[in-house]
């Protein structure tokens, strides 16, 4: 547990002067009780029960008091909720690198497999959206409840040349939000606005409609959409994917990494050419650092599927640190009720 305002942690200090006070009061009582009638009465007047009882309202009272000055530190603790994402996009790599059998039975087989258990497991009321990338990105599948159709796009997947995961990114945020502009023929896919920090336009630029400016959110913060990236991590053409990733995480987007495939990897070859084809785990790293998310390694097809198996759970249930500082002033309130009750039944001889 984490406090906000930890230095009001002072306040402390009151506790164990009020027991101090409380002994004080005690042992100056007790001496009244004893100059003005016997000891033999008073220990007489006064059973074992009721010399412990007296002391039950003081003491939930300091418990009372003691949660009031937590509660004004401002507690925090990582405590596990329900996630409220409703949008899921899922961009999967389909270049010729994916068809590489380092993965059994290849990547992009077990790759769809993964995928197809991932769908199956998310609450019916999850928006679910597909995007192939390869040299260039495309939106297969836009985000639907139909889980026939999100099966059927994952299905038909074709591999194809070259690897954009720039691109890939970048096509699943204008998912998310359709109104994100940015530039795939550009290594910086950014606006110009959003690169040098200013929402100035040049005096040469055309300025027919003026667009809102975007205001940066804190990565991860956006608690309706994820992306899930699936590739091997090699770019070959396409925007920079670590600039494409800082639009995500401006916007408080979590992409999600799974690098499938292995570090060594291997030699891939096709009608007249062939290359080696090997998992870039650094690249896949700092885009979900970036975004605030996490990047989870698949070497095999059944770690693949145990991949997905956790982000099934991390997009249900994930863990974040919340103020409980409501809690504490609950209890504290709750605690000070039941000592001025006591206190009271107390006074009536009634306990």
């Amino acid at each position: 547990m984490t406090f906000l305002w930890p230095e009001l942690l002072w306040a402390l200090i009151c506790v164990p002067l009020l027991i101090g006070l409380y002994i004080f009061l005690l042992r100056r009582r007790k001496k009244l009780a004893v100059r003005y009638a016997g000891l033999s009465i008073v220990k007489e007047a006064m059973g074992a029960s009721q010399h412990w009882r007296r002391h039950i309202p003081p003491a939930l009272f300091l418990l009372a008091f003691t949660g009031m000055l937590l509660a004004m530190a401002r507690p925090a603790a990582l405590v596990t909720l329900p996630s409220q994402y409703e949008t899921v996009i899922l961009a999967i790599d389909v270049s010729g690198s994916m068809r590489a059998s380092d993965v059994q039975p290849t990547r992009i087989a077990a790759a769809q497999e993964a995928v197809r258990g991932f769908v199956e497991k998310q609450p019916r009321h999850t928006r679910i959206g597909v995007v192939t990338f390869a040299g260039t990105a495309a939106v297969t599948q836009a985000p639907t409840e139909n889980r026939e159709d999100i099966l059927a796009a994952i299905n038909r997947i074709q591999l194809q040349r070259a690897t954009a995961i720039g691109s890939g990114i970048l096509v699943s945020l204008k998912a998310i939000f359709p109104e994100v502009e940015f530039d795939l023929n550009s290594s910086d896919p950014r606006p110009k606005e959003s690169r040098n920090g200013s929402g100035g336009r040049s005096i040469n630029e055309a300025s027919a409609e003026k667009k809102p400016e975007h205001k940066p959110v804190p990565p991860g913060s956006y608690t309706s959409a994820a992306i899930i990236l699936l590739t091997d991590g090699q770019t070959t053409t396409g925007p920079d994917p670590v600039e494409s990733s800082l639009m995500a995480a401006e916007r408080g987007v979590r992409v999600f990494t799974v690098g499938v495939g292995t570090p060594e990897g291997e030699v891939v070859a096709g009608e007249g050419w062939s290359m080696h084809v090997r998992l870039d785990e650094e690249s896949l790293k700092k885009i979900a650092g970036v975004t605030g998310a996490q990047y989870f390694y698949a070497g095999t097809a059944n770690e693949l599927t145990q991949v997905y198996k956790m982000l099934n759970s991390k997009l249900t249930l994930e863990r974040k640190e919340t103020e409980i500082t409501a809690f504490f002033a609950a209890g504290a309130a709750l605690l000070a009720l039941l000592s001025a009750l006591l206190s009271m039944l107390w006074f009536n001889r009634i306990l």
